[in-house]
């Protein structure tokens, strides 16, 4: 979760049994992407257009879909690239 001017930690939903003990150790450090290295957001012009194409004919104002992708770090080693190629509409049911 982000909140606007602090870090709120992240917790992982109740499970029946875990797989590690969740009592923390160790000093806070802070795990936010974007501390270290400046990202980058990177998307073929295809996935756009047939992602605002679906959003024009989609007859909600609302609507659910995915937009996949991948992660990687620059050449550079300084930055991050998210590089969104698919668009994926979902399902209604």
């Amino acid at each position: 979760r982000f909140v606007p001017g602090r870090m709120v930690p992240f917790s992982f939903p109740l499970s029946r049994c875990a797989l590690w003990d969740p009592v923390p150790m160790g000093d806070v450090i802070g795990a936010h992407l974007t501390y270290y290295r400046n990202p980058r957001l990177s998307m073929q012009e295809k996935t756009l257009r047939l992602a605002y194409r679906h959003a024009k004919q989609n007859e909600k104002k609302l609507f659910s879909c995915f937009l996949l992708g991948t992660l990687g770090v620059s050449e550079d080693g300084e930055g991050i690239i998210l590089t969104i190629d698919r668009f994926d509409p979902g399902r209604e049911v």
